[in-house]
């Protein structure tokens, strides 16, 4: 069963002031922040162009992601990358990140079965996600799911209320002094793995493309 402990947050494991997303890395790989780290085989942080137009923000990282360290490599990663060059977006403009750095799951036999990270495993980690904005200078950030949602823009944030439409960012989030950067844009879409999961893939994945489309326009 997970674990019901209050996570203590990862502030004390972020360096003071860091230079690089790979610093970043390399301190994440020791963090205890939240009880998460006991069962995941390891930390999975960010990856992607240093100079990125575009952040994505996903969940937490699932299976195949846990277990090679690398995030959105898994079903939902391939289906995302058809996603964005469907969209007319440049893989090589992206950082992609998750709101939660570690695989929370629940053992089914031999199974490991993705279990939704928490409000506190969201806040746990949220340190790390403010820590790479602070190196980041994106023109856009796209939210992908509710989780990465309700780390960036507060617990009330509602996909199907939200997705598709450009927001001010960071004055759209919960707490926009965590993001001193100028005054770009936002916009939130699907998780790639609720297009993998609904009954009718095909139109839940030209909406996932319909809404990067606007990202591109964004960012052109």
């Amino acid at each position: 069963m997970p674990s019901t402990r209050d996570p203590v947050g990862a502030q004390q494991w972020v360096p003071p002031h860091p230079r690089s997303i790979d610093e970043l890395k390399s301190a994440a790989a020791d963090c205890h922040g939240c009880e998460l780290h006991e069962n995941a085989t390891q930390t999975v942080f960010g990856r992607g162009a240093p100079h990125a137009k575009i952040v994505f923000v996903g969940e937490q990282p699932g299976d195949v992601e846990d277990r090679h360290g690398l995030p959105f490599v898994g079903p939902a990663g391939r289906l995302l990358r058809e996603a964005v060059d469907d969209a007319g977006i440049d893989p090589a403009e992206l950082y992609i990140t998750n709101s939660v750095k570690h695989f929370r799951f629940e053992l089914r036999g031999s199974r490991r079965i993705h279990q939704t990270p928490g409000p506190g495993h969201i806040e746990a980690c949220r340190p790390w996600l403010v820590a790479e904005f602070s190196l980041l200078k994106p023109k856009l950030v796209v939210i992908l799911g509710a989780s990465a949602g309700k780390a960036l823009l507060g617990p009330d944030f509602r996909v199907t209320r939200s997705r598709g439409r450009l927001l001010p960012w960071p004055g759209s989030a919960q707490h926009p002094e965590d993001f001193p950067i100028a005054e770009i844009q936002a916009l939130a879409t699907i998780h790639p793995s609720a297009v993998l999961r609904a009954d009718d893939r095909e139109t839940a994945y030209r909406g996932l493309v319909d809404d990067l489309r606007v990202a591109a326009a964004a960012v052109a």
